[in-house]
């Protein structure tokens, strides 16, 4: 099955970012197929949204207009980029819209409408607050959007090592399952599976019916059963997806007080180039620090950060 990945570019070099780190996993890889959208904002009067596109662009102010061909112009490069570095052009594809209700909730509709396999974007460099250190876009999108894995990718990333976060629930399963899907065949792959051994961090039980749910309850009795299921349900989701067990590691460490610390510490030493966690939905409690997820991604910079509900 072919992997649909939907990428938000806007032609800046956080975008660039994005398409070399594409570029740099998916690059002579077949089974793989990349939308590029951008959405540009600009003011239209009402009922402008009977008119096709290239009549909305007409009344569109002559600044705004420069700017939607400078888009498209970026657009046009980054689309030749990734051809340019592996892939074929039958699996690359752009689109350039006007922004309808505003730019983030355009790319959610996107996204929905698409049955992708997960959503790209671009992290804005650093700062103290969320949105600063995100960018409003990528913000909104966080808050609003729990049925898509999200990539969110900081900085020029060449490493093709990934920490993989695990602490035996369900959701962290999902989170390399993902990985599984998505990598599958894609050479050259590392993945270190860390479990936190930090002592303010509550020990997860197995919900074994949440569980045989997803994966069915044969997998389940074989697979999360045992002493250190932590670990050997997902080394078996890589092993079913042909993964190399041999550039699979366990690490188990406490270094904090709380889970985070402990991956923040992890990611700092070694050379990961991204880190696939699980994320909780939007009704369900954080704990007195937050969310794992939300704390990892408010601090490391520099790493592409795999989000999956």
């Amino acid at each position: 099955m072919k992997k649909k990945i939907l990428v938000a570019v806007d032609g800046s070099y956080c975008s660039l970012n994005e398409i070399h780190y594409l570029s740099k996993l998916f690059g002579e890889h077949d089974d793989i197929s990349i939308h590029l959208v951008t959405v540009v904002s600009g003011s239209l009067p009402p009922s402008s949204e009977w008119l096709d596109e290239e009549d909305k662009i007409n009344m569109l102010s002559s600044e705004a207009r420069k700017k939607f061909n400078l888009t498209k112009k970026h657009l046009r490069e980054e689309t030749a980029f990734l051809t340019h570095h592996g892939l074929k052009e039958d699996q690359v594809t752009s689109d350039l819209q006007l922004s309808r209700a505003g730019i983030a909730n355009d790319l959610i509709f996107e996204m929905q409408k698409g049955t992708y396999d997960a959503l790209v974007i671009a992290r804005r460099g650093l700062g103290k607050l969320q949105e600063l250190v995100l960018g409003s876009v990528t913000t909104t999108i966080l808050e609003k959007c729990f049925n898509v894995p999200i990539w969110i990718i900081d900085g020029e990333i060449d490493s093709r090592r990934f920490l993989v976060p695990v602490d035996g629930s369900w959701r962290t399963l999902k989170a390399v399952d993902h990985l599984s899907f998505m990598l599958k065949n894609v050479p050259d792959i590392e993945i270190a599976l860390f479990h936190s051994l930090s002592w303010l961090t509550p020990k997860k039980l197995l919900e074994l019916d949440t569980f045989c749910d997803i994966w069915g309850k044969q997998w389940c009795d074989e697979h999360l059963t045992v002493p250190d299921a932590i670990f050997t349900g997902p080394e078996q989701l890589l092993r079913e997806n042909g993964f190399d067990m041999t550039k699979v590691t366990r690490i188990e460490e406490s270094r904090g007080p709380v889970a985070a610390l402990d991956i923040i510490l992890e990611l700092r030493d070694n050379k990961y180039g991204t880190i696939v966690m699980g994320r909780r939905g939007p009704d369900e409690p954080k704990g007195i620090f937050g969310g794992v997820s939300g704390h990892v991604l408010r601090t490391v910079n520099g790493v592409a950060v795999w989000l999956v509900n």
